[in-house]
């Protein structure tokens, strides 16, 4: 059973920037707060001022796909937020450094399962 769910409403979103640790790596950024639920809520956000909808849409199918790929690893009950930062280039968007810097900036924020 998928263990993730995706934040969809403005107001989600605000609720972890505002209340959520900030945790940052090279090329994204992440809010992670805490929901006292069994499942992780998932949200992505990269801003309008770095392209197009079709390059952003390639970069948010490329986290979304890194973390399918980590989500039996992560535990559970959080709300986590992707924000890519507006100084790396969408150009610069590889699927492997992507997965290196979630796994750093999972690991910064202890969200890995024991073992």
């Amino acid at each position: 059973m998928k263990k993730t769910k995706m934040l969809k409403k403005n107001y989600e979103f605000k609720n972890v920037f505002n209340r959520g640790k900030f945790y940052s790596g090279k090329y994204i950024a992440i809010f992670i707060r805490k929901n006292n639920k069994n499942i992780n809520f998932l949200g992505i956000a990269i801003s309008s001022k770095l392209g197009k909808a079709v390059k952003r849409n390639y970069v948010k199918r490329i986290i979304r796909e890194n973390y399918k790929q980590l989500e039996k690893h992560i535990k559970t009950g959080y709300d986590i937020v992707f924000i890519w930062k507006k100084q790396q280039e969408i150009k610069q968007a590889c699927y492997n450094y992507v997965e290196k810097d979630i796994k750093k900036v999972f690991h910064d924020a202890e969200l890995f399962l024991e073992g």
